[in-house]
């Protein structure tokens, strides 16, 4: 081969790499299951500002629909690798009992040490007014009790579709800012 058909190859094969490399990038890389680090999703909570003029009634059923949704879809987008808190049941009832969780000073990492999750997310959605709601959640290392992330969308609407788009929403935005396995 002369020194005009070798150039030519090799300028071909590194167009072939650079094109290789950006569909790489284009397409980002979910963490093996193995890779994932482990949490714990605790029930949400309900902060109801409308207590005595609008007691809430279905957003406790919505609570516990948005929990489970938010465990599905960090599931399915490989964010985290969610553990099951049965372990923990008697624990978080005891609990439940004596505080809201999100505002417990530490008890949702002693619920991920029982389940062995390496974070803790706690929940809790604030209703404002029957149309104005918030949904929030915190997640926390457990081993060093540091928040690693805390984030929130408001919903406008009290209703099933509001909760399901927010708790979309919201994972959307972790996915898109590579919010997930720290």
């Amino acid at each position: 081969m002369n020194t005009i058909s070798c150039f030519v190859c090799r300028r071909f094969r590194l167009s072939i790499l650079g094109l290789l490399l950006g569909i790489a990038a284009a397409f980002p890389a979910h963490a093996a299951e193995g890779d994932l680090k482990s949490i714990a999703i605790l029930d949400f909570e309900l902060i109801d500002e409308m207590r005595d003029t609008a007691p809430a009634t279905v957003e406790y059923q919505r609570l516990v629909v948005a929990r489970d949704q938010l465990a599905e879809a960090f599931a399915k987008a490989g964010l985290y690798r969610v553990i099951d808190l049965a372990p923990a049941a008697e624990l978080m009832k005891r609990l439940k009992s004596e505080q809201r969780l999100h505002e417990c000073n530490g008890c949702e990492i002693d619920i991920a040490k029982v389940v062995k999750a390496d974070r803790v997310l706690v929940g809790w959605v604030q209703k404002v007014s029957n149309l104005i709601l918030n949904l929030n959640i915190q997640i926390e290392d457990t081993a060093t009790g540091a928040v690693v992330l805390i984030t929130s969308v408001d919903m406008r609407g009290n209703t099933d579709e509001s909760w399901r788009r927010s708790v979309s929403y919201l994972v959307r935005q972790m996915v898109d800012k590579g919010q997930g396995n720290r």
